[in-house]
């Protein structure tokens, strides 16, 4: 079992940017497919992206298409995602996890992933 780490939150005005990083240790991420997941205060938590173990499939709830870039670098065993065009409504506790489903079909309204991380807080306000 890997442990995850994510960092890289904290507060930034609308229309900002921040990139959160899932360090892996205590094993190799390059198996496995990753997801990053979200959770406001009063809510659910939900699926963002995720990335296959191959990094060639991408996919991104609704939500964020088109503003939030995840990748990965297996040589430093760390799955990133690229927060743009941050909104109000992106705040939230973001953790990474491996997905248990393949990233190509999962379509964020279940959350199977195991090896969750601690979490990192973004707050979007002006």
């Amino acid at each position: 079992q890997l442990q995850l780490v994510e960092s890289g939150g904290g507060s930034v005005q609308p229309g900002g940017s921040q990139t959160l990083s899932c360090a892996a240790s205590g094993g190799t991420l390059d198996y496995y497919t990753m997801g990053w997941f979200r959770q406001a205060p009063g809510k659910e938590r939900e699926g963002v992206s995720c990335i296959s173990s191959s990094g060639t499939i991408t996919n991104y709830a609704a939500s964020v298409k088109g503003r939030f870039t995840i990748s990965r670098d297996d040589a430093k065993n760390t799955v990133y995602l690229r927060l743009n065009g941050l909104k109000p409504e992106d705040t939230a506790v973001y953790y990474c996890a491996r997905l248990t489903r393949p990233c190509s079909t999962w379509t964020f309204t279940s959350l199977s992933a195991v090896w969750w991380g601690q979490g990192t807080q973004v707050t979007v306000s002006a």
